[in-house]
């Protein structure tokens, strides 16, 4: 598995991050719709690399092939064809499917294309679903790295906090992962921030403390901070 992290100007479009991402063959890459760009997806199946994307409601699509769901799953749908129209036929011009699922927590009807035809179309929805992760994590950094507010206005400032917050992200993770700690990601960010100038394994401070007692630690923390 491998990361990809760009930051640009709020000017550029999300989209053209889509050329600058190094696409591993056989990987899968899960985009919403605002990424449909249909070279661009060309580019990725002729790497050999797998898309799963929402399509967008204006989508001209010919079906070819029909095949059975269970709808028990929440698919409704799953047809494999190809676009209609003389300028998007050349830009994507390979078969793709068209997966259509109704998710009864949302209450909401999703369709997604993606070019891998033999990938059942429950395991297209449920990659897509997993999407949700990376919305989860920029929630988690604004809200406990603090990252809603700069300390610094210049672009390298910037960059360099957004990459701090991301780094210290990661590292909780894999502490959390290696010491199979059964602590949610923010307890753990917790006992390591008042327990950095101490002097024992990393392991200790998570055995001494409970878990009702974290917010107590870190509310008592910023009070000594703040004298």
């Amino acid at each position: 598995m491998s990361a990809f992290v760009h930051i640009a100007d709020a000017k550029v479009h999300d989209v053209r991050a889509m050329d600058l991402i190094p696409y591993e063959s056989g990987a899968y890459y899960i985009f919403d719709s605002g990424y449909v760009e249909n070279e661009r997806l060309n580019r990725i199946t002729q790497l050999g690399s797998n898309f799963v994307i929402r399509s967008k409601k204006n989508m001209q699509f010919e079906c070819s092939e029909y095949r059975p769901v269970d709808v028990s799953t929440g698919v409704i749908s799953d047809q494999v064809g190809s676009l209609v129209g003389f300028y998007v036929s050349k830009q994507y011009p390979e078969k793709f499917k068209k997966v259509v699922f109704y998710d009864v927590e949302m209450e909401r009807t999703f369709v997604f294309i993606t070019n891998n035809l033999e990938l059942p179309s429950e395991q297209i929805a449920l990659l897509y679903k997993i999407r949700w992760q990376i919305e989860l994590f920029f929630k988690w950094i604004k809200q406990y790295l603090k990252i809603k507010s700069f300390w610094g206005t210049s672009e390298n400032a910037v960059r360099i906090q957004i990459y701090s917050a991301i780094i210290t992200y990661c590292m909780v993770v894999i502490v959390g992962h290696d010491l199979k700690l059964e602590r949610s990601t923010y307890e753990i960010l917790t006992v390591l921030g008042i327990s950095l100038l101490d002097k024992t394994p990393v392991k200790e401070p998570f055995s001494k403390i409970d878990n009702n007692d974290v917010k107590d630690l870190y509310i008592n923390q910023l009070t000594l901070n703040l004298f």
